[in-house]
């Protein structure tokens, strides 16, 4: 991708013998919004500390606005903001003081950059007296945010900022991002919530320090290959085993209040399957084709070779 802001060149990382990062490349252009989606200990944080400087790739290199984060880390960390998973700012400061302190270690001031906090300080401007370690989970998210953009960064790096935050929260931290990145700002967002990849210009699923696919939410979806379906019944314990075990399914998955059935192409037959389940006593049986979300061709391309592997052995 030409006019990449961020790039990734088959980068590795290792702690020990635990491997977190295994040759994964990637490219974000200016101004976009990439999200990349996967489960706790998929690699993401170990990859957004590489890119925040405070780790160096056992193998690869990585570079932000067209600076290495290793050889000119100094340089790189003046155009980041970098939000961890953790909150890190001063719990005995209070909320004033922790963004007044950010502002001068940037060498700017509150008021310079005010306009991009604007929308996000209003909110918690009213306990600017209170301690950081006081605040509502909600609230130092929001503070965190405000610290992180204070000194107008090219790039803002946010390792799952939205964990552990109430519904409300999180839908109105996304609308914040909506806004920055109308203010032409780089966002790289790491979630382990497949919903949030909606609000992405483009995603990558990762899981075990590698990259399964990249793409627009959209063109992943479109990806899934096989036909889907939500089954339903009133024991929804026993009515897993008993749909993986009916022929023709790849792979049978809890989904919310329904079961989601991939069937191998040509082998779906959703009367024949009620009939199946019948038999196993099941009673109130539901069976309805739906399209394919996130979290569903994630857990495609995350057995699709395990799958292929097992059809191998059984030939």
């Amino acid at each position: 991708m030409s006019g990449a802001t961020v790039s990734v060149w088959n980068v590795s990382r290792s702690y020990e013998k635990a491997r977190a990062l295994s040759d994964v490349s990637l490219e974000v252009s200016g101004g976009e919004l990439f999200g990349i989606i996967g489960p706790d200990g998929a690699g993401k944080t170990t990859l957004f500390r590489i890119l925040a400087t405070l780790l160096v790739p056992d193998a690869g290199s990585a570079m932000l606005d067209g600076l290495d984060t290793v050889n000119d880390y100094r340089a790189v960390r003046d155009r980041i903001g970098y939000m961890p998973g953790k909150f890190s700012l001063y719990q005995d400061l209070t909320v004033e003081e922790n963004l007044s302190f950010f502002a001068t270690v940037f060498g700017t001031t509150i008021e310079e950059n005010y306009h991009l906090i604007a929308d996000i300080y209003r909110q918690i401007e009213p306990f600017k007296k209170r301690r950081a370690g006081a605040l509502s989970g909600g609230m130092k998210q929001k503070l965190a945010l405000s610290c992180a953009l204070i000194h107008k960064p090219r790039v803002l790096l946010l390792d799952e900022p939205t964990t552990g935050v109430d519904p409300v929260s999180r839908r109105e931290f996304w609308d914040m991002l909506a806004k920055l990145k109308a203010e032409g700002i780089t966002i790289l967002v790491a979630t382990p919530y497949m919903d949030e990849a909606e609000r992405c210009d483009r995603i990558a699923l990762m899981q075990n320090g590698s990259f399964l696919t990249i793409d627009t939410p959209a063109g992943i979806r479109a990806s899934f290959d096989l036909p889907l379906y939500a089954v339903r019944s009133d024991s929804m314990f026993s009515l897993l085993a008993d749909v993986r075990s009916f022929p023709g399914v790849e792979s049978c998955y809890a989904f919310g209040d329904s079961h989601h059935a991939a069937f191998e192409n040509g082998c779906v037959d959703p009367a024949t399957l009620a009939a199946h389940l019948a038999g196993k006593g099941h009673t109130n049986v539901e069976i309805k084709k739906i399209d394919a979300g996130i979290e569903d061709c994630f857990m495609r391309f995350s057995t699709r070779g395990v799958s292929e592997e097992r059809k191998g052995e059984n030939r």
